[in-house]
Parts: structure tokens; C-alpha cells; sequence
């Protein structure tokens, strides 16, 4: 091995390195001290869950829940709804290869179309069977409902009536009879 030559070197911590060793003269101030709870009985009770909230949480929560709602009662009756934007209608038994333009050649006849929306099944890319027309004026979309009710686009019968409205409406089409009462179990056989 060849000789090395080694420095030795002065390790001892000049006055600026050393550390306050005083606690009380450090820059944070004193380490404060946690009080014990235990036995006392003027400390705050905790408690966890939500059958434990203050009394003006509880009467707030009661205010909020006592407040009148917007009513769904209308002053004209049943009828037709506008949306914020114009009058929607909704057309039924769109046959599943229709093309958004076989419905505004079908509904464009009776005005100026806003919105057209026209779902699509995500899974096989066909139409899901019905589309909602948006016109602008309601003459337009009243005599769209009206002509094109019952009509046929592309070899399959559509139905179109309003998508909003207010109050209940007695369906026109409905062919069923009045329902009868069933029961949800069959009959005990003994």
C-alpha cells in the first residue's frame, strides 16, 4: 500500500454552532401543557355522531325544513309547459335507422326548428326511439303536434305530443281499459 498522507481536521463547534439549549429562550416561546379533562366537570362534553348538534344547528336545520316550496299547481289548467328556451315537443316511435335529417325534413315543414336531439344507444349506435323538437313560436310546434301525430317516417307510425306540461293530461291514444285491481301474489292453493 502506498503511504497516504492524512490532515487531520479540528472538529469542535465554534460559539456560533451551538445550539440554545434553554427552552425558554427559544424563538417559539414556552412548550405549552395539555390540561387533564378527566374528573373536571366544567369542561365541554364531546360528543361524536348526528344525534349530537347544538341547539341553533337544530333550529336552523328545523327553519330550513319548515320553509313554503314552490308549488306545482298551475292558474291555467292542464296544458301545454314552454322550456326556458322555446317549445319542446317529444316524438315516440322513432324508427331505430333514422337520421336526424328525416326528422327535420319531417317537422321543418311547420317552422323554424331551434334544437333538435335525437339519442343514440350507446352500445349499437341506433336510435333509441325517440326525439325531442325544439320550435321557437308555439303555433309552430301546436300544428306540428297536430298534423304530425300519428303519422308514418320511414315505414314506422310516430307519435308527437308535448314534452312539458302543466297539470295531468287524460292520454288520447289510450286503448286499455280501465285497470283492474290485482293481487301481487297468486292464490294459496290448499
Amino acid at each position: 500500500m502506498a503511504n497516504v498522507e492524512v490532515e487531520a481536521l479540528d472538529f469542535e463547534p465554534e460559539d456560533d454552532d451551538l445550539m440554545d439549549e434553554d427552552a425558554d429562550a427559544s424563538p417559539r416561546g414556552p412548550i405549552p401543557r395539555i390540561k387533564s379533562t378527566i374528573g373536571d366537570s366544567s369542561a365541554p362534553k364531546k360528543t361524536k355522531g348526528r344525534g349530537f348538534r347544538e341547539e341553533a344547528a337544530e333550529a336552523e336545520r328545523n327553519a330550513r325544513l319548515s320553509a313554503p316550496f314552490d308549488s306545482l299547481v298551475s292558474d291555467g289548467g292542464p296544458g301545454p309547459e314552454r322550456s326556458i328556451e322555446g317549445w319542446i315537443i317529444l316524438v315516440t316511435g322513432v324508427h331505430e335507422e333514422a337520421l336526424e335529417d328525416d326528422i327535420l325534413n319531417a317537422f321543418g315543414e311547420f317552422g323554424d326548428i331551434k334544437n333538435l336531439h335525437l339519442n343514440l344507444n350507446r352500445r349499437t349506435g341506433f336510435v333509441k326511439g325517440y326525439a325531442l323538437v325544439e320550435f321557437e313560436n308555439f303555433e309552430e310546434a301546436k300544428k306540428a303536434i297536430s298534423e304530425l301525430d300519428g303519422t308514418e317516417i320511414l315505414t314506422q307510425i310516430i307519435h308527437v305530443d308535448w314534452a312539458f306540461s302543466r297539470g295531468s293530461f287524460k292520454r288520447r291514444n289510450s286503448r286499455r281499459s280501465p285497470r283492474v285491481h290485482r293481487s301481487r301474489s297468486p292464490r294459496r292453493r290448499y
